[in-house]
């Protein structure tokens, strides 16, 4: 038995050993693997820039020399027509590769393939994009919006046959010179009116343009520099629109409003300025619109808007197209139990607000129904102080919700401490939308607060140099944004405040202030 045992056993090993064996021999004679043609390219992307432009990129094969695209106008990914459009050559350092000018509202199918010397072409990788509506359209010049017309400017050349305006059916059609020269001044508008332009080059649409028109002073109180504006505002009656011409108001003065009104300037492009800061008394309610404030020269600092009556209610703020400038605590300070219907700034740059003695948005005792924040530019502002305070008044005013919305906003250097919050808001009942919105060089958090509303609604945020704002960088915060790129902005000239986004992505998502992206 001893010995069939070890006979076994032999045997058991020879076999281990001859299997063994031959594996490895064959493992030795493949050498290499042999195929008929180059691999095809692999994870192809592509979406539009610029509305007309496509980006289009894919992983580099290392095999290959060269690539080959082709793009397809509306074949819905058959390929059946001819190519509108062929690139050869392409090498991987071209990645992305970039194809400039299409047709807008115009879906292309765009296929791919590997190219390399000696061996068969690969097959072909396709992608498809659909291109916006074109826009030709050129920035207004000085004088070109006017109460009752407009002059619209476009890249000069471009076949047009009509622009068609609404509200009110105009349709001007576009004659020889005008295509020639891009420029066409349409009649017939009505004063302070929100219009839009549309371009065609017969049914297709080559721009879209929204505008208003300047306000028509024959529906307003003309103020001119030489008048007493502060006698004005105190004579004012509910309801009264005060037509601002270019120059300089006040000399650090306090501008009393009591009244429901609206002060705006004359001309967007030449803005008059008010030297001191807004007094909001007595529950009133004020549009303040393409007004430059300026608080150089206030004694005391002052936020730039101050809400000065208890007890009272607000009817609502709102600030459209403004420059504000040098003021020493805040943008605006509600340190009275009242409340205010809502708080409004949109399309303005807010720049050299210090914050020194208070927060840039600042609610003390009062209640605010609703914060909007919208399209605004903020820099050289608010270094070391919370960029939204809104502190617990919920005793005072119980069983109240308050919303507050930051949305394509460019915010540069604000809160630049591990310490400050953008959103410091303490109220107990609070809703927090924070979105499109490119946030750079800060150390700030979004908010450890426990009355912060901690699932705010985030989407389509920037964060450069801010690791505060991201869970991995950032400590101490109740809630992050993970879902926000952390892409440089390209900003042109951020010290002199030239905020133009270079990054081709963040220009194609339209990434923070519009006005910045070109």
């Amino acid at each position: 038995m001893k010995t069939k045992n070890i006979y076994l056993v032999l045997l058991i090993l020879a076999t281990v050993v001859f299997n063994f064996s031959c594996a490895d021999d064959r493992a030795e004679e493949i050498t290499s693997v042999n195929y008929d043609r180059v691999f095809s390219p692999v994870n192809p992307e592509a979406f539009v820039i610029n509305r007309t432009d496509v980006r289009l990129s894919w992983s580099p094969n290392r095999n290959a020399d060269s690539y080959t695209v082709e793009v397809f106008a509306d074949d819905s990914l058959t390929f059946t027509s001819t190519p509108v459009l062929q690139f050869e050559g392409i090498t991987a350092d071209q990645l992305p590769y970039y194809i400039r000018g299409l047709d807008g509202n115009t879906q292309y199918s765009i296929r791919i393939k590997s190219v390399a010397a000696g061996i068969t072409d690969s097959k072909w990788s396709s992608v498809f994009v659909e291109t916006e509506t074109e826009n030709i359209f050129l920035p207004f010049e000085d004088g070109d919006l006017k109460a009752t017309s407009v002059t619209l400017r476009w890249t000069p050349g471009k076949k047009l046959t009509a622009i068609g305006i609404e509200p009110g059916g105009i349709t001007h059609t576009v004659t020889a010179d005008e295509m020639a020269a891009g420029v066409a001044t349409i009649d017939g508008l009505t004063g302070e009116t929100s219009y839009t332009a549309t371009l065609y080059n017969g049914t297709k649409v080559r721009g879209v343009l929204d505008f208003m028109t300047l306000v028509d002073i024959g529906n307003a109180i003309p103020v001119h520099p030489e008048d007493d504006f502060l006698a004005m505002l105190a004579a004012a009656n509910d309801g009264d629109a005060f037509a601002l011409f270019p120059g300089t108001y006040g000399a650090a003065d306090k501008f009393v409003v009591n009244k429901n009104i609206e002060i705006k300037g004359v001309y967007p492009y030449n803005k008059p300025v008010l030297n001191g800061y807004i007094s909001i008394e007595d529950g009133a309610g004020l549009l303040l619109k393409d007004v430059t404030m300026d608080g150089t020269g206030l004694i005391d600092g002052n936020q730039s808007i101050i809400f000065n009556t208890s007890g009272v209610n607000y009817a609502s703020l709102d600030v459209e197209g403004c420059e504000i400038m040098n003021y020493v605590k805040g943008l605006f300070y509600l340190n009275v139990a009242s409340t205010v219907e809502s708080i409004t700034f949109n399309n303005c740059i807010i720049h050299d607000i210090q914050c020194s003695g208070g927060d840039f948005m600042d609610s003390r005792k009062g209640f605010y129904y609703a914060l909007n924040f919208t399209n605004n530019t903020v820099y050289n502002s608010c270094p070391d102080r919370d960029f939204i305070r809104f502190d617990d008044a919920s005793a005072t005013f119980p069983g109240m919700t308050a919303t507050i919305t930051v949305d394509h906003c460019t915010l540069y250097g604000v809160s630049n401490s591990s310490t400050k919050r953008l959103l410091y808001v303490r109220f107990v009942s609070n809703e927090i939308t924070f979105t499109n919105t490119i946030v750079a060089e800060t150390a700030a958090m979004f908010s450890n607060q426990s009355k912060t509303d901690s699932t705010p609604t985030f989407g389509g945020n920037n964060f450069f140099n801010a690791p505060g704002l991201f869970s991995a960088t950032g400590s101490g915060a109740f809630f992050y944004d993970d879902s926000a790129m952390n892409e440089n902005p390209g900003f042109v000239d951020a010290s002199n405040g030239d905020f133009t986004v270079t990054n081709e992505l963040l220009k194609a998502k339209g990434t923070g202030d519009p006005r910045w992206i070109q």
